[in-house]
């Protein structure tokens, strides 16, 4: 008796789940200005040159203040306000806001102390104005201080002392008092020292490939 096979079935092909293609891989975006150099230490050096320039004056030691007004426009004004510009470009807003505002405080003395007729205003009046004009920096620059310490302790010494300058300034156009002024000089003097330390800080990281001067990065 003969048996019959039925015919095989043909085997159906099973895709390997495994060996399927994987879709390709992106790089990863550059970072927002990444193209551009590091834009604070120039920021920096034109706040401490300027602010060392008319810190002297302040101390009482030379009385000759029209030798900032060049250094004020130039350097610390346009120069440290293209500092902000790019620091906008990089997308850090700390440093944006710091260095386009300080510019812009450069322009403005050079063109309160140079180009503003204040001769039909009471001296008194005068200095009060001027004493407010130095609190209102004072404030801004109080609560950017906090901002700095999560930056690095040389930034945030930078702007601890610059919030004091500010304050004693301010304080000795009101009190109509040339000590106060002096003693305010003084400490203008100190946060040139720190503002010039971070900018070097900064310089020496790029030349060198490492830090060599000790900033407390946060």
């Amino acid at each position: 008796m003969s048996v019959t096979h039925a015919p095989a079935t043909p085997a159906v092909p099973v895709q390997d789940r495994g060996s399927a293609p994987m879709p390709a891989q992106t790089e990863a975006a550059p970072a927002p200005g990444s193209h551009i150099a590091d834009p604070a230490p120039l920021g920096l050096a034109a706040f401490a040159l300027t602010t060392f320039i008319l810190s002297f004056v302040n101390t009482g030691i030379f009385k000759a203040e029209p030798v900032v007004f060049g250094a004020a426009l130039a350097y610390g004004g346009i120069a440290q306000l293209a500092a902000g510009m790019w620091e906008f470009a990089k997308g850090n807003t700390f440093g944006a806001t710091a260095f386009t505002s300080y510019g812009a405080f450069w322009i403005s003395f050079w063109y309160l102390t140079g180009h503003t007729d204040l001769s039909g205003v009471a001296a008194s009046d005068a200095g009060k104005g001027v004493g407010l004009f130095l609190l209102a920096w004072g404030i801004f620059t109080l609560y950017m201080t906090i901002g700095a310490a999560r930056v690095s302790m040389a930034v945030f010494t930078v702007f601890a002392l610059l919030t004091i300058t500010f304050g004693l300034l301010a304080w000795g156009k009101f009190a109509t008092s040339t000590t106060i002024t002096h003693v305010g000089g003084w400490t203008g003097l100190a946060t040139a020292a720190a503002a010039w330390y971070a900018s070097l800080g900064g310089v020496t990281a790029f030349t060198h490939g490492k830090s060599l001067v000790p900033t407390g990065p946060r």
